[in-house]
């Protein structure tokens, strides 16, 4: 088995920023919500991540949550951020990226997300929203599952 390289890479990991790439908060039934009762609100929370190569050994990771909440029927608010970060990441083997870029770097972004969206819904008027943790390895082995048992898709040439 011939191997690519023979030195050994340093494994690097380095966060270069982290920021806002995008926001979104939406009060659709303002003023007349806040003349509801906040009585059992519900909570619609959703997550997805995203990465991409911008230059050699330099990626950037984006976790993007959506959180909807609504009272009977009415929707209160609607936030969606997209919270993003570059990170230097050399020496990791694929197996290893994947685990960083799906996985690490989401879970190092999710706490700004979630202040941001606390922010928000204070400065919205409305009760706090604290979302809870989120753990993504399991997030991310959910997904490798499905990945595997997704049927193969045909090429045509």
């Amino acid at each position: 088995m011939a191997e690519e390289n023979t030195t050994p890479t340093e494994r690097l990991f380095n966060i270069q920023k982290i920021y806002v790439k995008d926001v979104s908060f939406e009060t659709p039934n303002s003023p007349e919500v806040f003349t509801l009762p906040w009585e059992d609100p519900k909570v619609e929370f959703n997550l997805s991540s995203s990465a991409q190569q911008i230059q050699e050994g330099v990626y950037e990771v984006g976790l993007t949550v959506t959180v909807t909440v609504k009272l009977d029927q009415k929707t209160a608010y609607l936030i969606e951020i997209t919270q993003s970060g570059i990170f230097s990441v050399n020496g990791f083997q694929n197996e290893e990226m994947g685990h960083l870029l799906g996985s690490y770097c989401p879970n190092l972004l999710f706490p700004y997300a979630r202040e941001a969206i606390s922010d928000l819904v204070g400065k919205g008027g409305f009760p706090p929203m604290l979302l809870a943790p989120v753990n993504f390895d399991a997030l991310y082995a959910q997904h490798l599952q499905q990945m595997q048992q997704a049927p193969q898709s045909t090429t045509s040439h």
